[in-house]
């Protein structure tokens, strides 16, 4: 039942990756890396999502306004919003939805 993954942590980093890592009847988390100079393209979530950087410096675009996020910042965005991210250096982030 309980487990420790090191999933997060052994990731590498190869242009735009997108894993499922955890998902229920309520939630779902995807883990993001991104490599540097690499930009994930303009797309929308389903549903209001939270992002936590674990790694890295990107650039996030909503609305056409950057936000410049770095290592342990967190991001709200709604859903059916579209966005892009750019990272300025190897990256991984969090989205929880």
């Amino acid at each position: 039942m309980f487990s420790i993954e090191k999933q997060i942590k052994e990731t590498s980093f190869e242009g735009l990756s997108v894993q499922k890592i955890f998902k229920n009847e309520n939630a779902e988390t995807l883990l993001i890396t991104l490599e540097k100079n690499y930009e994930f393209p303009e797309h929308s979530s389903p549903r209001d999502a939270f992002l936590v950087m674990l790694e890295g410096s990107v650039i996030f675009t909503i609305q056409n306004t950057d936000y410049a996020l770095n290592c342990s910042d967190s991001f709200t965005f709604p859903a059916e919003e579209p966005h892009k991210v750019y990272a300025k250096e190897n990256s991984k982030f969090l989205i929880i939805r």
